[in-house]
């Protein structure tokens, strides 16, 4: 029991002469995987900075391009009443008014045109659709009438213009939709003539 040979491999493990267990890596593996995984992070956090770069720089252009919409929806609210106020007036009250009057007129027609060339130079653009086919995405139905004239699913009266704010639409415009005309009704008589003929 006193040999010195059984007390070392008492002390040693069975398995000291192996290879190093499969749990332990090899350094240069390790350090080369996580390279690969922070290679991996840095391209994706970079293609989300360009994303970010690229989104904010649209948002920049849509403020600067669409700021004035509210303020814009409010000029048009004037505009509404000049032309309102300019249609009151009939032809042959124009003529028959007098000087004053008449420079009234004028000077209130003058300051609309005014008005529609300050706002088409801010990018405000006033569109009228009669006779275009209705597009609800530019259009607002307020009612459907029968009208022979146009086809049905046409504008067949705009009653107030809309706006456009660059590609976007400000203001739809409000409009009645043409409408099939109803089918004349055949009476008992035609049907009993055409029972007669036959």
């Amino acid at each position: 029991m006193n040999d010195p040979t059984a007390r070392k491999s008492a002390a040693e493990p069975e398995n000291a002469g192996l290879a190093p267990e499969a749990d332990q890596l090899d350094p240069l593996a390790e350090a080369q995987r996580q390279a690969a995984e922070f290679k991996d992070k840095l391209l994706r956090t970079l293609a989300e900075m360009e994303n970010l770069r690229k989104r904010t720089e649209r948002e920049v252009a849509d403020t600067r391009a669409y700021a004035i919409a509210a303020f814009a929806r409010d000029v048009l609210a004037v505009a509404d009443n000049m032309h309102r106020a300019l249609d009151a007036i009939s032809d042959e009250l124009r003529q028959s008014a007098d000087n004053k009057v008449k420079a009234l007129v004028e000077g209130v027609d003058l300051t609309e045109r005014e008005l529609m060339k300050i706002l088409e130079r801010n990018g405000v653009r006033k569109f009228s659709p009669q006779g275009e086919k209705f597009d609800p995405n530019l259009h607002q139905a307020m009612y459907e009438v029968a009208d022979g004239s146009a086809a049905p699913g046409t504008v067949a009266q705009v009653i107030q213009a809309g706006y456009m704010l660059g590609e976007r639409v400000l203001r739809p415009a409000l409009v009645a939709v043409a409408k099939a005309a109803p089918k004349a009704p055949t009476s008992a008589n035609d049907n009993s003539q055409q029972d007669a003929a036959d």
